[in-house]
């Protein structure tokens, strides 16, 4: 299931509790700046085996999880 891998691999870049983070989390709430979302970005990608335009990830967890699904769907 797509939103539980991005949010392992949120938590695990941001060295925080999965459970800390919801899908109505905004990347915002998380402190990630653009440098961060990009490397987020590429361990995604790698882990799903996408390409994330990070333009059009959205700004939250749930814009994300559904940008992913968009692509893989």
């Amino acid at each position: 299931m797509n939103s539980e891998k991005i949010i392992k691999v949120l938590a695990d870049h941001l060295e925080m509790d999965p459970s800390e983070i919801t899908e109505e989390t905004t990347f915002a709430d998380l402190g990630v700046d653009s440098l961060e979302a990009a490397e987020i970005m590429m361990e995604l990608e790698d882990e799903l085996g996408i390409e994330i335009d990070a333009q059009e990830a959205g700004k939250s967890v749930k814009e994300l999880i559904a940008y992913v699904d968009s692509k893989q769907g």
